[in-house]
Formats: structure tokens, C-alpha cells, sequence
């Protein structure tokens, strides 16, 4: 199942870029207002971002975390409509760079637009994929994403490249789902479970094991919350939002 998982991700988040409508109930998916009340982002960051960036995809708020400072370069993996990348790079100024990667032709459309219209002159986007990041080694100071990597059927891959692309002492801070306890294997196998941020969800410590394996240190959970609203039988309560830190040794 898993060869065709990456095509039926592209196919639906394309969809979704066209339409603007969010996607699933675990990725906090919803109009943005939700998403400020459930506290992910405030009415300032919401006001700050272009209004058709602010697609309710995220399960968290790695920019509020990742202490972003001017003249840094930041990269955001599955950047979507970019609202995050557009949050970024109010922080790195006109100094500082923040490059998105998505996959999807209609969301890199949709971003890149969206800077464009907006006068953003410090952010690009970029096709690729996370696996295979079109980045050079040690490139940059941050890395961050919002429910993305679950999406990846080779989550060590992505964490491997997270490792390369980051400067000595650069640092990751990444929101994704996981999950406590099992979930049902009809989820497991559903491709609309695996687009709707589900079916690919790692068992919480597996992911911060994960993390380490690749060579990042000082892993922590900056931020934990469960995800219960809307979610399929035999999936309430055990799926989980966290946001993680980790860096790149210096040496």
C-alpha cells in the first residue's frame, strides 16, 4: 500500500489547494478562527499571514517555538499554502530567508502567489520532496514543519535529511501527529486515512526515537496536546499533537 500512498497524498493535497478547504479532523483542519481558539496561532500571527495561506492544515505552531532571529535561514518542509513560511520570515526580516518545499504543483502555485501579492521579498518555494530535500549540506539555521512528516511513508529518510541540510548547532522544531496505544489496521491501510494526517502517525516514542537515530540531539516535546474532535471510531484518544526540538551538534 505504501507505493501508492505519496501519488493519493499528492492527488488530494492538490485538491485541497485548489478548493482552500482543509482536510482532516487530526490536523486541526478547519477555519482558521478554530484554530486560534484551540491556540494555535493568535489573531496577530492570523492577521499576518496572506488570508488564502491560512488553510487550516497544521496541528501545531512550530514559528511560536523555534525562536526564529533576523538573518537566519529557515526551511519549512510541506509548506502548503506557506503560512508558516510567511510567519517565518516576519521573524528572519529582510536579512533572513525561509524557503518552503512542498511536493504538490497547486499548493507551491498557491504560495508562491501569495508572496507575490503580499510583497514578501525574503521567502521562495521549491518543489521536492522531504525525503530528498533540494537543498545543499549544512545550509541552514532552522528547520521546521506542521503536520507533515507523518505523511511520509519513510519518516528516517526525512529525519536523515533534516541532519544534512541543517548548519552545525542548527536547530529543528517540528509539529506532527503520533499516537498512544494501536490503531485499527483498516486505518492503517486506508489512503484516505493516511492523507488525513491518520493512518501514518508513529507511536510517540518510536518518532522521538527516530529523531535521535538520526544523528539530532537534545530532543525534547515543547508542546503536547491530545486531538479527539471529529476522528474516526477506535481513534479518539489516541492520537496525539506534539511539537519536537532537536539540533545538529556543533562538532
Amino acid at each position: 500500500m505504501h507505493g501508492n500512498v505519496k501519488g493519493f497524498v499528492r492527488k488530494k493535497y492538490g485538491q485541497i489547494a485548489a478548493s482552500g478547504s482543509a482536510c482532516c479532523p487530526s490536523c486541526g483542519c478547519g477555519v482558521p478562527d478554530r484554530r486560534t481558539r484551540v491556540g494555535l496561532y493568535s489573531d496577530d500571527e492570523l492577521n499576518a499571514a496572506p488570508p488564502e495561506s491560512r488553510m487550516g492544515l497544521g496541528c501545531g505552531n512550530p514559528v511560536a517555538y523555534a525562536g526564529i532571529r533576523p538573518g537566519e535561514v529557515v526551511l519549512d518542509l510541506g509548506s502548503g499554502g506557506g503560512m508558516d513560511v510567511f510567519l517565518a520570515a516576519r521573524r528572519t526580516g529582510p536579512s533572513g530567508r525561509v524557503i518552503g518545499v512542498d511536493m504538490t504543483d497547486e499548493m507551491l502555485r498557491r504560495a508562491s502567489e501569495a508572496s507575490k501579492r503580499h510583497g514578501f521579498t525574503n521567502v521562495e518555494f521549491r518543489k521536492g520532496e522531504i525525503e530528498a530535500l533540494p537543498l545543499e549540506d549544512s545550509s541552514v539555521d532552522v528547520v521546521i514543519s506542521n503536520c507533515v512528516i507523518n505523511l511520509s511513508t519513510d519518516k528516517a529518510r526525512v529525519f536523515r535529511e533534516i541532519y544534512r541540510v541543517l548548519k552545525p548547532g542548527g536547530r529543528m522544531v517540528v509539529s506532527d501527529i503520533v499516537t498512544k496505544g494501536e490503531l485499527p489496521e483498516d486505518l492503517r491501510n486506508s489512503p484516505d486515512a493516511w492523507a488525513a494526517c491518520i493512518a501514518g502517525a508513529l507511536e510517540k516514542d518510536r518518532y522521538l526515537g527516530l529523531v535521535r537515530e538520526s544523528g539530532l540531539i537534545g530532543t525534547s516535546i515543547l508542546a503536547e496536546s491530545g486531538q479527539s474532535e471529529g476522528l474516526p471510531e477506535g481513534v479518539a484518544g489516541k492520537l496525539i499533537s506534539i511539537t519536537v526540538y532537536a539540533e545538529k551538534p556543533r562538532s
